[in-house]
């Protein structure tokens, strides 16, 4: 049987020592389009180690790149990688990242869930260093034509935007070489890259890592919403609801309500097709 759900979650927890330094989090930033203009001050928190922080977001890079996918080779998890969609990606801030860390990552199946004709597999990865908790990330990953083993079907989370206009819509173009240099931070899958191996995946071209949009959308939120603190971000959720291209514009739009952010992110060029959806930032 493909999944086996009861072996899958009792299975014990994958332990790794992961580490990045100031050109870790500078290649991140460069590659979800910061440093322009290259002298604005804001920018340099992004680009210059002398005054750097970091974004939130490099949780899902840190270390050790796309190592989440290595939960789908978990005891009683056997599927063909051809049918795996990232469906959403969730992190919880403990405290700020630092800028040079080491620390340990424990990786685990949280949750599967049995959606009838597909599976949902929930890898949950907590990092912590020396001085404790870093942050916890969950990876929601949708596997088609692996459902029917029997499973809760699980929570479906939905976030209702107010039927009033946002507080803020900002736009971010993609550059044409943006896929290029965010894959250097760990995700190599050729679909970001060889228009080749686009074509074989049904796609004109080759898209964009659904984590750069995650990560754009975030640095937007934080640099006009929370006043370009990144400290003050708590939480991060998304579903990833659709693709965009290099050379395409994400317009964000955000709505402030007590302690959060809800943002729609869509592809202008595309008469606004949603990118990402049912998105949520906590904050201080």
């Amino acid at each position: 049987m493909p999944i086996d759900a009861a072996k899958a979650l009792a299975a014990d927890p994958r332990l790794g020592d992961i580490g990045w330094d100031h050109k870790d989090i500078q290649l991140y930033h460069l590659g979800l389009g910061a440093g322009r203009p290259a002298t604005d001050p804001d920018e340099l928190r992004y680009t210059l180690e002398s005054k750097l922080h970091v974004l939130p977001s490099f949780a899902t890079v840190a270390g050790a790149g796309m190592a989440m996918m290595g939960g789908l080779a978990a005891p009683g998890i056997d599927i063909n990688l051809a049918h795996v969609l990232h469906g959403g990606q969730s992190i919880e801030l403990h405290r700020p990242i630092p800028v040079k860390g080491r620390a340990t990552s424990t990786a685990r199946v949280a949750a599967l869930y049995d959606k009838g004709k597909a599976a949902v597999v929930v890898l949950r990865t907590e990092v912590a260093d020396a001085d404790g908790p870093l942050w916890t990330s969950d990876a929601q990953i949708f596997v088609r034509r692996e459902g029917g083993f029997g499973g809760e079907r699980g929570p479906s989370v939905r976030e209702e935007l107010p039927e009033r206009a946002p507080d803020r819509v900002e736009e971010r173009h993609i550059r044409e070489d943006q896929a290029l240099l965010y894959r250097l931070s760990g995700d190599w899958n050729p679909l970001h890259a060889d228009p080749e191996f686009a074509k074989t995946a049904g796609f004109d071209q080759p898209i964009l890592h659904g984590l750069c949009s995650y990560g754009m959308t975030l640095k937007a939120v934080v640099d006009t919403a929370l006043g370009g603190d990144v400290s003050r971000v708590r939480a991060y959720r998304t579903r990833f609801a659709g693709i965009v291209f290099p050379g395409e514009t994400l317009r964000i739009r955000m709505w402030q309500e007590p302690g959060r952010v809800l943002v729609s992110v869509t592809a202008v060029e595309r008469d606004d097709a949603p990118v990402l959806a049912d998105t949520v930032v906590e904050h201080a």
